[in-house]
């Protein structure tokens, strides 16, 4: 059977690119990594999938003069590499309506903080103002509204006395490499099935689509 195509998009280091790719070197991985795509000239995760062997290219922002036809020049590379699901991957941009309209059902984002709980920017701060004990990751479907698409999956991680911004962002980034590739396995198996706000994993275990982190 083809293993699914997946499109990479990025802006920056690349670590959730990296563990993707990691991932799909199994052979029994269903999907394959098969363009990555940032917005930035000097993004790490460039070499990153440069040394992987897979295709690269630059679709600079600044190079077009709104978001929608910014986001048509994105979409125009992932097809032309027959990209069949867009994974962002601290792709730092905010897309026009059009984009997830576009790839609907077939574009998703890792966020750190447990969905709906912070959303947007800085979420950790967040999370260690509002004095929660529980924080974490979700991989989500990408809708018009941020951080606002059906919720797939989600891992959850302590938060530690003596917690600072980075400690936090740490921990719940090795969570983010567990879960991400997770999550693209069932695309690449067939197993997302999608209910208009709701998304069910189907043939697992109810439990299988919240992970814990295994760190105290």
């Amino acid at each position: 059977m083809a293993k699914l195509k997946v499109g990479v998009l990025i802006s920056g280091r690349g670590s959730n690119l990296a563990a993707l790719i990691e991932a799909a070197r199994a052979a029994d991985y269903p999907a394959g990594i098969g363009c990555v795509v940032s917005n930035k000239a000097d993004a790490p995760g460039l070499s990153i999938a440069a040394a992987a062997g897979i295709p690269t290219a630059i679709v600079s922002h600044r190079d077009h003069p709104d978001r929608e036809t910014f986001d048509r020049a994105v979409s125009a590379e992932l097809e032309r590499h027959g990209v069949e699901l867009v994974v962002l991957a601290g792709f730092m941009r905010i897309f026009s309506p059009w984009f997830p309209t576009r790839w609907a059902n077939r574009l998703i984002n890792i966020h750190p903080s447990l969905l709906p709980a912070f959303k947007g920017t800085h979420v950790q701060r967040q999370a260690l103002a509002a004095g929660v004990r529980v924080s974490g990751c979700t991989a989500h479907l990408v809708t018009p509204d941020l951080d606002s698409g059906p919720i797939i999956a989600q891992a959850a991680v302590p938060v530690l006395a003596g917690d600072t911004e980075e400690t936090l962002s740490a921990r719940i980034l090795r969570q983010e490499h567990r879960l991400y590739p997770l999550v693209v396995r069932w695309f690449g198996e067939g197993r997302i099935a999608i209910d208009g706000e709701t998304v069910e994993v189907t043939g697992l275990a109810c439990d299988a689509t919240l992970l814990f982190s295994r760190e105290t």
